[in-house]
């Protein structure tokens, strides 16, 4: 049998010391279940809250192959002054919904550093039909965005000719439900030019949205985009 706990000991230094871990209060996320040999078990977290420690207890004894852990990435936002990336997948930011995800998945955009080729990033089919390309990111916290960063690196003869952000905080609803909200979200940056392979910074005449929960990231008419990063203030 197994059994897991989580605990939140941050990430300071010290916070894998065993004697602080030892005294941490765990919360247990998996009651004892029963095992197979050889086989592949699917088993639903009890526990609820953010944890950065897992404690498995295996009964007697005996051997695991593989552990996954699947959930969503919980920001930490410790200084209300700093700027932070509230796109990234590592605070917590996440792709909602797209239209298009024909070369590669949207949340490839969210991810560290640069993109090591272009099926590191997104990139949709071309259109033959009127409109654009579009994906949704939930932010890792609601902020006040000050500047996005846009990248194409890897993309030369398939890049957009465009891009532009709507944005909206968002309270309730479902997923599927803001993708069509999401039309009719206000423009927090009209329509920018973009070249190829390049890193684009824009901060001028971003629209005063105030606090914001997620973006519309707009490619015109289609093509590929390494990474969006959205920086800015968190606000709670």
């Amino acid at each position: 049998a197994i059994a897991i706990e989580g605990t939140d000991a941050g990430s300071d230094a010290g916070s894998d010391d065993p004697a602080q871990l030892e005294a941490a209060t765990w919360t247990p996320l998996l009651e004892a279940t029963s095992l197979q040999g050889n086989s592949h078990h699917v088993l639903k977290a009890v526990g609820s809250g953010a944890f950065s420690h897992l404690r498995i207890h295996i009964y007697p004894d005996g051997g695991v192959a593989r552990l996954r852990v699947y959930g969503q990435p919980v920001g930490s936002f410790d200084d209300p002054g700093a700027t932070y990336d509230l796109a990234a997948l590592e605070n917590g930011g996440r792709v909602v919904g797209c239209n298009d995800a024909h070369y590669g998945s949207p949340s490839n955009i969210l991810l560290p550093g640069r993109g090591v080729n272009m099926g590191d990033g997104w990139e949709t089919r071309r259109r033959r039909e009127p409109g654009n390309d579009w994906c949704i990111v939930a932010l890792g916290s609601a902020g006040i965005i000050e500047r996005i960063e846009v990248d194409t690196a890897h993309f030369r003869g398939n890049y957009p000719d465009r891009c532009s952000v709507q944005a909206a905080r968002v309270e309730g609803g479902t997923d599927q439900s803001l993708i069509t909200q999401a039309m009719f979200w206000p423009v927090l940056m009209g329509e920018q030019k973009l070249e190829m392979n390049a890193i684009h910074n824009f901060s001028r005449g971003l629209a005063d949205l105030g606090p914001v929960t997620h973006v519309r990231f707009n490619i015109i008419p289609d093509g590929g985009v390494s990474r969006l990063r959205l920086w800015g203030r968190v606000v709670s």
